[in-house]
């Protein structure tokens, strides 16, 4: 006869164990709310199906054949499986579990970002969390190719009908010079006197809506900015700062990096503000965890 496992269902998985763990069937069918006579049937039934007697008996249940203790093994291995599978399951659908790939600007950690991921550790500890920083536009990209879940970025955003947007947190911009710089002899400081010095920049095409805040400000104040070198991130603009290559507009959240090297000097006026937010496209129930936190700080 050829076995065919569409016949083994998980009730009769579970039926079989109970016999198997009894050794009685009238005990084994009242340890499953059931009468005997259909369990016994079902049994026979599983025997059939299968082509291998499982149980020795003659009036009553001698003990399991050889065939019928590897059985139980199995049985029970795939009753616990199908019972986490369903656990599991769940708890990824009710938020318990998961996974998520948090994007985030380099600025954002020196915000309210470590806080709210701290929180969230705490209320939903079973759901992994990745970090990874990138700018805004990587991001952008990661989002839409589904390499991110939940990106912290820099508005506005360009042509993102598809990403949906909440607010996250505020900063501004300051100036950012090298300790030995001439210019922190001054006890205050104007943009117009950052003109003809040397700048660190980011390329305009991974955070263009920050490139532009800055270089308005610049021309606004008199002069565009005379970039000598960019790199791909803050913390790299402000490492190169902090060796002297030049100089550069960040930030003002970020003022503890490398302070020890690094005079950070205030910008007044709210062009000089701006806001970070949360995008995403679609948010499992994990990720909504996740900007629940981030939104009220609450569960």
């Amino acid at each position: 006869m050829n076995y065919n496992s569409n016949n083994v269902s998980l009730r009769v998985m579970e039926q079989f164990v109970a016999v198997a763990e009894e050794l009685h069937f009238h005990r084994a069918a009242q340890k499953l709310n059931m009468s005997q006579p259909p369990l016994t049937s079902a049994i026979r039934k599983l025997e059939e199906d299968i082509n291998v007697i499982l149980i020795e008996r003659d009036s009553r249940i001698i003990g399991l054949t050889a065939a019928g203790k590897h059985f139980l093994d199995q049985a029970r291995i795939v009753l616990k499986q199908a019972k986490l599978a369903v656990t599991t399951t769940q708890d990824i659908a009710n938020g318990r579990t998961g996974f998520i790939r948090l994007g985030y600007v380099g600025s954002a950690l020196y915000g309210r970002l470590p806080d709210v991921i701290h929180q969230f550790r705490l209320l939903h500890p079973n759901i992994h969390l990745e970090l990874r920083e990138a700018t805004t536009a990587a991001q952008i990209t990661a989002l839409r190719n589904e390499e991110l879940d939940i990106g912290i970025v820099i508005p506005p955003l360009m042509n993102t009908d598809d990403i949906q947007q909440q607010s996250f947190d505020f900063d501004r911009l300051c100036i950012a010079l090298p300790k030995a710089h001439p210019l922190n002899e001054y006890s205050t400081l104007e943009l117009s006197q950052l003109a003809d010095l040397p700048f660190v920049f980011w390329p305009i095409d991974e955070g263009r809506s920050f490139y532009m805040q800055v270089f308005q400000l610049c021309t606004q104040a008199g002069f565009i900015p005379k970039v000598v070198q960019e790199a791909h991130n803050m913390h790299a603009v402000l490492s190169l700062v902090a060796v002297g290559v030049g100089i550069s507009i960040v930030p003002q959240s970020m003022s503890r990096f490398c302070e020890e090297k690094i005079s950070y000097r205030k910008i007044n006026g709210s062009a000089a503000e701006f806001e970070l937010i949360i995008g995403f496209c679609q948010l499992s129930p994990s990720g909504q965890a996740f900007v629940r936190v981030a939104e009220n700080g609450i569960n």
